[in-house]
């Protein structure tokens, strides 16, 4: 699996370079992607403008992921859908589920926003 990963202050951001997300990848996203729930940095953007297809069992095992991250008291935001990627996981009842933006840099914003939340709330 191809991705490019770029590191600011409170977040990795890591591009998929993939065009077709396929079940055999579903491992290793899994792999991948929680390698940093642990990091001193913990918060991800996952960017998926180059994602044309993906799998519905990698989607659940995206949403599973994404819930992870929340359930640890991090944020984890997917970003850059295609529309066709959007559409299948709406029809399939996932995309209600997910925490998605347009743009990576409201994800960004996001995460900055959820950061701030959770030091005002402990």
């Amino acid at each position: 699996m191809n991705f490019k990963i770029s590191t600011k202050e409170i977040l990795h951001i890591i591009s998929l370079e993939e065009t077709e997300l396929a079940a055999n990848m579903t491992e290793e996203l899994r792999t991948h992607l929680l390698k940093y729930l642990n990091a001193q940095v913990s918060n991800l953007v996952v960017n998926l403008e180059n994602v044309a297809k993906i799998d519905l069992d990698l989607a659940k095992n995206l949403l599973s992921i994404q819930q992870e991250y929340y359930d640890h008291n991090h944020s984890m935001v997917l970003c850059g859908m295609q529309k066709e990627v959007e559409n299948f996981l709406e029809e399939n009842g996932l995309i209600e589920q997910m925490n998605v933006t347009p743009s990576e840099s409201e994800a960004c914003d996001i995460v900055q926003m959820e950061e701030i939340e959770r030091e005002l709330l402990s």
